[in-house]
């Protein structure tokens, strides 16, 4: 049998398959909206293993699951040996004895990979402290439907070098696009992946500059989950690094701004923008239930 394939970053398929899984994804949100059955996979269990709170990836997950016409179960720390020391080998080893594809949401990378590493099923990364792949699915999806394919274009990081932006250098790599990452100094993303992907990613200090022109603008809170102490020193150095109409004036005249939520309206975001009668950050977010459903599929038939 062919290794188990699993989805911890963007880079575990090839630029044809993510193409493949978005246009997938796409159709499956046609299909969904006909009210076409999408059962599939009868019988098939999600295994949900959440160790940071979330509203979109649970629900997004979850619904996702049940239209495929399997069942997902939440397992949390408080409900897992996991959260009591176990190790994480041995759990991966009993949960993929007895569900059929897993997805996490944790703090370090390194728990994914390990429990991947140990699992007889798929594992997809829900989020790490280093990667949210998922959210680039349904990114990319979105900017796919509404501007077609992303290939050659320039997309604007706006805010910290974290997760997110962390899979978009992935994403650039992959879906081939220019990625300029505006961020004050000190809030940079990995060196080596900066490094790794020196030839389309380019840190530009000031986000008037960095926004020229750019087909896509994106951005994401100050503070991550486990940063909240550093609030207050985060916004002093995030001033002046919001997404608002000036910036957007900047960007080319059709360009899209995203944002994963949720969102501090008035910090990383404008209001204006936010609730703004165009915006497709609420596709954005709709778009996380189909294109996971496309992974899924993907992945569950890859292990059949």
């Amino acid at each position: 049998m062919a290794a188990t394939r699993h989805f911890l970053t963007l880079l575990d398929f090839s630029p044809e398959e993510l193409d493949t899984m978005i246009a997938r994804a796409i159709e499956m949100k046609r299909e969904h909206r006909a009210g076409a059955d999408q059962r599939r996979f009868p019988g098939q269990v999600l295994g949900m293993i959440f160790a940071k709170s979330s509203t979109r990836t649970r629900v997004s997950f979850e619904a996702g699951m049940a239209q495929l016409g399997g069942h997902a179960m939440f397992l949390s720390p408080n409900d897992t040996q996991l959260g009591r020391g176990e190790p994480i080998e041995d759990s991966a080893r009993v949960i993929s004895s007895m569900v059929d594809i897993v997805m996490i949401r944790t703090f370090g990378h390194d728990v994914v990979e390990t429990f991947a590493a140990h699992s007889s099923v798929p594992v997809i990364n829900a989020l790490t402290d280093d990667y949210h792949p998922c959210q680039l699915l349904a990114d990319m999806q979105t900017y796919v439907e509404h501007r077609g394919s992303i290939a050659g274009k320039v997309v604007t990081w706006v805010g910290d070098g974290n997760n997110m932006a962390q899979s978009y250098i992935n994403a650039a790599r992959q879906f081939d696009f220019e990625l300029r990452i505006a961020c004050p100094e000190g809030y940079e993303p990995s060196a080596h992946l900066l490094e790794a992907n020196r030839d389309r990613v380019s840190i530009v200090r000031d986000p008037l500059a960095a926004a020229r022109d750019a087909n896509l603008v994106v951005t994401d809170v100050w503070a991550s989950m486990g940063q909240e102490a550093e609030q207050k020193a985060r916004e002093t150095a995030f001033s002046g690094y919001q997404v608002n109409g000036e910036l957007m004036s900047h960007a080319a005249s059709d360009a899209l701004y995203m944002h994963c939520l949720p969102a501090h309206r008035g910090e990383e975001i404008s209001a204006e923008l936010m609730d703004a009668a165009d915006t497709v950050i609420w596709d954005e977010a709709e778009n996380r239930l189909h294109a996971q459903k496309a992974l899924m599929e993907t992945l569950l038939l890859a292990n059949r």
